[in-house]
């Protein structure tokens, strides 16, 4: 079976190739106002655009919009697979007529082109959105969000923890050796290795699979195992543990307790230098600050940032995941929805936080840690600055006195200033960098001065008694008070060693 498997999915990759049918040539086809309707699980503007009966709109039809075409369109676009994708059930047959039974979806990377195959998009033009259990999720706003904050320099062994269709495993094996993925979902698991196939994923340096495929629950697959990335987007939602669950969002483990699981567990996972990243909700209870309660969760033998990009109010939570079930409107939503809100309170749960949490094993900054609340825009990807980060905080571990080192100013920060016109000096003076996480930070005027003298060609110390001289202020206690500040300002990337 799996072999036909390969053999089709190696044909469908010539097929698509062949219609052209990848993510820019499809926004193309349909055009802005069309592509944005489909964003938004609309589908009549794409239809009146997709009538030609070409083999790009075929497939756009086809499998994207989700409406049957004829049997003679679907063998020209498909190349005459149509029998065997039925028989695999990615299609299904009437009379003279060809409908989607699964998604067969053009992704667009830096790298080039990929194609995910996953269970259809649910709630297209108002349609009932309800999915089975297991219900495999095809590319998302969680699934790109991951894939953006994942570091991509090239490693050994990668693992994709709750790997469902396999995106990120298609990432990882661009820059990884060997990627194991695993899941619970059976039917995740077929989806993946047909979509290792399809993307034609060549096999490792030892010529095995470079995605190797295993079933279980979170790190029992791989118990005693080690990686030098481990990159998981886990089934994180929130909710009593009542046993209805649906595989791609709920663990069936109460509260956060799946993503506290794996951030715990996962250093001990690590190679020297190794990553975990993990995109996750957490808790927020009334008589604790969030950061306070997830740097519980970090190991000593890490450095660890932790960002946190959004908070929900438990009803905005509920009605979110209640409608992502395709539970808006039934006969029990509200009764479900007071039995959720209930167990919040009973828990004392103010709030849900998401966001990111990226563990660095590495001996030079082990303990070290930033918990940050930074909801506001940051570029894509922005794994770049997560890299930088932890080099950032292993150039200080290297140099013992900041005093002596020579800093520079990053190249794209740039300064803000505020107040009365004509007044001799600014009320307000803020750093803000264009890139990463792109932070901002009040300074009184003596750091302004100082940031701006940082060209790399004198020492903090020199340009900090400079200052002083200028001030006629004491070089102690101008040092006293301000290497601390241009240490966090080396640390969060406005100075660079």
């Amino acid at each position: 079976m799996q072999n036909k498997a390969t053999s089709l999915a190696r044909d469908l990759r010539s097929a698509v190739l062949a219609a052209g049918f990848t993510y820019d040539a499809v926004a193309e086809l349909l055009g802005e106002q069309a592509h944005a309707a489909l964003g938004r699980n609309e589908t009549t503007p794409g239809l009146r655009v997709t009538r030609g009966g070409s083999p790009l709109e075929t497939l756009t039809r086809l499998f994207l919009l989700q409406v049957p075409v004829s049997r003679e369109q679907a063998e020209r676009a498909l190349g005459g697979l149509v029998d065997r994708m039925a028989v695999a059930g990615i299609v299904e047959q009437s009379v003279g007529e060809v409908a989607a039974r699964l998604d067969v979806r053009p992704y667009a990377t830096d790298d080039g082109d990929l194609w995910v195959v996953s269970d259809l998009t649910p709630g297209l033009d108002g349609s009932p959105n309800r999915v089975g259990t297991d219900h495999v999720l095809g590319i998302s706003s969680a699934s790109t969000s991951l894939a953006q904050l994942t570091v991509r320099e090239p490693v050994g062994r990668s693992l994709d923890l709750g790997t469902g269709c396999g995106v990120q495993a298609l990432h990882l094996a661009r820059h990884s050796d060997t990627v194991v993925a695993t899941d619970v979902n059976t039917r995740a698991l077929w989806m993946t290795r047909f979509n290792a196939e399809l993307n034609d994923v060549p096999p490792s340096a030892s010529g095995a699979d470079r995605i190797d495929v295993r079933e279980g629950s979170f790190f029992e697959p791989v118990a005693g195992e080690r990686f030098d990335l481990i990159a998981t987007n886990p089934p994180f939602v929130i909710s009593p543990a009542t046993g209805e669950r649906l595989v791609y969002r709920d663990s069936g483990l109460p509260g956060d307790r799946v993503v506290e699981d794996i951030v715990r567990r996962a250093p001990e996972l690590l190679n020297d230098g190794g990553w975990c990243q993990v995109l996750a909700n957490w808790v927020i209870t009334r008589d604790r600050t969030w950061d306070e309660r997830l740097a519980e969760w970090l190991s000593e033998d890490c450095a660890a940032l932790v960002v946190q990009r959004e908070v929900l109010d438990p009803a905005s939570y509920v009605e979110l995941w209640l409608k992502d079930a395709g539970l808006h409107g039934a006969a029990d939503y509200a009764r479900r929805y007071d039995t959720w809100l209930s167990w919040f309170d009973d828990q004392g749960i103010e709030g849900v936080g998401f966001g990111w949490i990226n563990l660095h094993r590495s001996a030079s900054v082990a303990g070290v840690r930033e918990l940050l609340e930074w909801p506001y825009e940051v570029e894509q990807p922005i794994a770049p600055a997560i890299g930088e980060w932890t080099r950032a905080q292993e150039r200080l571990a290297a140099h013992g006195d900041l005093a002596e080192v020579r800093l520079r100013l990053r190249t794209d920060v740039r300064q803000e200033t505020q107040g009365q016109p004509g007044a001799e000096d600014p009320e307000t003076i803020v750093l803000r960098q264009q890139r990463g996480l792109r932070r901002a930070r009040q300074v009184d005027t003596v750091e302004a001065a100082v940031v701006g003298a940082c060209d790399g060609d004198l020492t903090v110390r020199q340009i900090l008694d400079a200052v002083g001289a200028l001030l006629e202020a004491d070089p102690r206690e101008l040092r006293r008070t301000y290497l601390p500040a241009l240490t966090e300002m080396v640390a969060q990337g406005f100075l660079e060693v």
